[in-house]
């Protein structure tokens, strides 16, 4: 692997220098943009107040979003980790278990963005793991975070191109890594535009990691040089934790009615599944929808869709048990996916049937459920698209196939049976990313030990 590392430091073959021209237009853009950012300070400052308002910031660790630290930094070297969101920052979850296990001589800070993040990093982070509000891209913000963690590696997942961050990572002396990289087809094609300008972020990472042989070629084509394709981090993941004593209230309340899981929608989905449980219950009679909304906050928004409809809704944030006249249980609250997909061996994956790119099908796969998807599924197509030929998956193209499928994989528990079996099986296959991962880490973690 280490040898694999170095030889992807070359070009990849056939792809073209960028221009002379082209180079200093993208140093001039990025001047450009850092001085732009040495004056935004107090619009940024009013920015956040207003995201404070609207919950969407946390008012006690808002010095953090500024660069100022809200712990001490521990002593000797210290690797930092960043996951923007939910699903990235879970994803670092296993490679963190890992470094504590392998590497007790590093210590490790968590960084991500946004609030719902933070309150699963608490529940989840090992004691001696720090977490810290990513700073917003300002110069001095970023070079207070620098200043004060001083991480001699820098390990950030997915698609994290913030410039002042990476340019300030350089200066500090700390090597970066992109982790499960991810370019989907609609960003490749934009940024394609401004190749000279990605490229010159792209350059300043020691190695690259790409999710998939598509992403990349799509990191090759926007000018990273040291790219290697470990697999999908996300595949490392344990099956998601559940409550037992939530599980099983929950399951008496169902007791054995029918039930279907539409997990992770968005807006323009829940009218859908309102209308196709309204179809569906006819020949079921006692069925009950699940419905998990991607963001929790959408809860009462949802709710008044549904009831608009002429569903009865129990809603979860609100203390609500469903009960034989319910028609959607509404789990609206965060960090219960694993008690949902655990209740339902029928499940629909949102962000598919509306243009949103679909999400972690892996979560339920590893969870022994029969999957259906919409035919919008850009951040997870080469999953999706193994999984559909392995038999692990059921695409749809429209809410009018996703009644079909599901009337009949209701009627056939032995079809149900066979495609969840081909979801588990397709899951197992995906072992060994977390050790390709560390392997090719190993050099970059033995020189950051060595930083003092």
């Amino acid at each position: 692997m280490e040898g694999e590392i170095e030889s992807k430091r070359l070009k990849p073959p056939g792809q073209e220098p960028a221009s002379g021209f082209g180079i200093l237009a993208a140093r001039c853009a990025l001047g450009g943009y850092r001085l732009l950012g040495r004056c935004a300070g107090p619009a940024v400052r009013a920015f956040l107040r207003r995201r404070v308002a609207r919950g969407r910031e946390d008012p006690q660790r808002l010095g953090e979003r500024l660069g100022r630290a809200g712990q001490a930094r521990p002593e000797g070297p210290l690797v930092w980790l960043h996951g923007a969101s939910v699903g990235e920052a879970v994803s670092l979850l296993p490679l963190i278990e890992r470094l504590r296990r392998d590497r007790p001589d590093l210590n490790l800070l968590v960084t991500s963005g946004t609030v719902t993040s933070a309150e699963m990093m608490a529940e989840r982070l090992p004691a001696a793991v720090i977490h810290q509000y990513l700073p917003v891209d300002l110069p001095q913000a970023v070079s207070a975070f620098f200043a004060h963690w001083r991480p001699a590696l820098g390990l950030m997942v997915e698609s994290e191109f913030w410039p002042n961050l990476i340019r300030g990572a350089a200066d500090a002396g700390c090597t970066l890594v992109l982790i499960n990289g991810r370019v989907s087809p609609a960003s490749y094609r934009k940024w394609r535009r401004f190749r000279p300008l990605i490229g010159t972020l792209l350059g300043h990472f020691g190695l690259i990691m790409a999710r998939t042989p598509r992403d990349q070629a799509h990191l090759e084509g926007l000018g990273a040089e040291a790219v290697i394709c470990p697999g999908d981090l996300k595949a490392a993941a344990p099956p998601l934790d559940v409550e037992p004593a939530a599980l099983a209230a929950v399951a008496q309340a169902i007791g054995g009615r029918p039930c279907w899981l539409a997990a992770s929608t968005h807006a323009g989905e829940e009218r859908i599944v309102g209308a196709v449980h309204q179809a569906l219950v006819r020949d079921y009679p006692g069925l009950l929808t699940l419905l998990v909304p991607r963001h929790p906050a959408r809860g009462d928004e949802t709710r008044a869709e549904l009831t608009g409809q002429g569903l009865s809704v129990a809603q979860r944030s609100r203390g609500e048990t469903a009960t034989e006249d319910t028609d959607i249980c509404l789990a609206d609250t965060l960090g219960e996916m694993g008690l949902w997909y655990r209740l339902a061996d029928l499940v629909f994956v949102g962000g598919s049937l509306v243009p949103i790119g679909g999400h972690n099908l892996l979560e339920p796969a590893k969870l022994d459920c029969a999957i259906l998807t919409g035919p919008h599924m850009a951040n997870f197509r080469q999953m999706s698209e193994e999984m559909a030929a392995a038999g692990a998956l059921r695409q749809v193209a429209d809410p009018e196939q996703l009644q079909a499928s599901l009337a009949a994989l209701l009627a056939d528990p032995q079809a149900r049976a066979a495609l969840s079996e081909g979801a588990t099986a397709y899951a197992g296959r995906q072992a060994g990313v977390l050790d390709r991962v560390v392997e090719a880490l190993a050099p970059l973690l033995t020189r950051a030990a060595a930083r003092r």
